[in-house]
């Protein structure tokens, strides 16, 4: 019986608790369960943008705080007017602009809701019903991707590919096959190693951290013949774009031929290709620091692209709900 890990069921990513929304603190996982408590639309665009919750966290932190808005205009903490929900949108979607994901499903959901008068109670039924699609959907995804793994295995990742890529490791040891993941330990935020790693030991999964720039190490030497990642964004001529990091294993994995899926429940059909990208540039302190510790002297200056733009020639598939796509096959699929 497949089951998610601790930091993927809902009720830990975000769950409303009286007046305030909890948001599952993943900055300070696996060595505490904290939750980041918040009162208004503005307090968790701003966890949001201060990266209290990543991944694929961020989409259903923000369909939840659709319904913690209603909730709020039920109580008349603030008005029951449409454009309420218009602001809320607004902020969520500034708080993380590379999330095209996030955007498009909240956009979507306004565009259901523009015009009707009872929009308050419809609100919480519609959000559910989006949620249950996304679980499906990365059930579907997790499915299609233990295809792709080897019966013997050793699968690199980048960062925290959150529900698509643990549910394939789970459905395919489920199979029967003898699985690997050497997980780098993903800087600034150190998502691999707090999050990735404890998350697939939690699901009996034999799993190594690595360093950063041990990847193509253990590509080179066959330990790892498979990668695999998360994908913030797809765009309609394959170009994948993921964490900061996920470029150069792209690269490494392209020269000792091993296959790189990415997994992607939405392209972005706005997204022709690379110059259509709006790339996030986050605080250098975060470089200078880890986890709060200095890791070069106060003056230094540094530099933090969050995000890679990974050209298709290096992508042999992306993990779709229409199925695994060639680079090439992205548009007519999704356009």
């Amino acid at each position: 019986m497949v089951s998610l890990p601790y930091l993927l069921r809902s009720e830990n990513i975000a769950r409303i608790e009286g007046s305030q929304l909890l948001i599952g603190d993943r900055r300070v996982y696996p060595f505490e369960k904290r939750f980041e408590r918040c009162s208004s639309v503005l307090e968790i665009a701003s966890a949001l943008k201060r990266m209290v919750t990543q991944g694929g966290g961020p989409l259903e932190v923000a369909l939840t705080a659709m319904v913690f808005v209603t909730e709020q205009m039920k109580k008349g903490i603030i008005h029951a007017e449409f454009g309420e929900l218009e602001r809320a949108v607004i902020l969520l979607i500034a708080s993380r602009p590379t999330n095209t994901t996030m955007k498009r499903t909240l956009l979507a959901l306004l565009e259901e809701l523009h015009g009707k008068p009872d929009f308050v109670e419809q609100v919480a039924p519609l959000v559910e019903a989006k949620k249950t699609a996304f679980d499906q959907l990365y059930h579907q995804l997790g499915k299609e991707g233990s295809h792709l793994i080897p019966e013997k295995a050793g699968v690199l990742t980048t960062c925290f590919a959150e529900h698509t890529f643990l549910l394939s490791l789970a459905y395919a040891k489920e199979e029967g096959k003898e699985i690997r993941v050497f997980v780098p330990e993903t800087r600034p935020y150190l998502q691999g190693s707090r999050l990735t790693a404890p998350s697939l030991e939690e699901m009996g999964i034999d799993v190594r951290v690595i360093t950063d720039g041990m990847g193509a190490t253990f590509l080179g030497t066959g330990d790892a013949n498979l990668y695999m990642t998360a994908a913030d964004l797809v765009c309609m001529d394959g170009t994948v774009v993921n964490k900061v990091g996920t470029f150069c294993n792209a690269i490494a994995a392209n020269r000792f031929q091993v296959p790189y899926y990415a997994f992607s429940v939405s392209p972005d059909p706005t997204k022709l290709d690379a110059s259509g990208i709006q790339m996030e540039w986050r605080s250098a302190e975060e470089v200078t620091q880890c986890m709060g510790n200095p890791t070069s002297t106060k003056e230094m200056q540094a530099l933090y692209p969050a995000f890679d733009i990974i050209p298709p020639d290096l992508v042999t598939g992306v993990v779709t709900g229409k199925g695994v796509l060639k680079p090439e096959e992205i548009k007519r699929n999704f356009q």
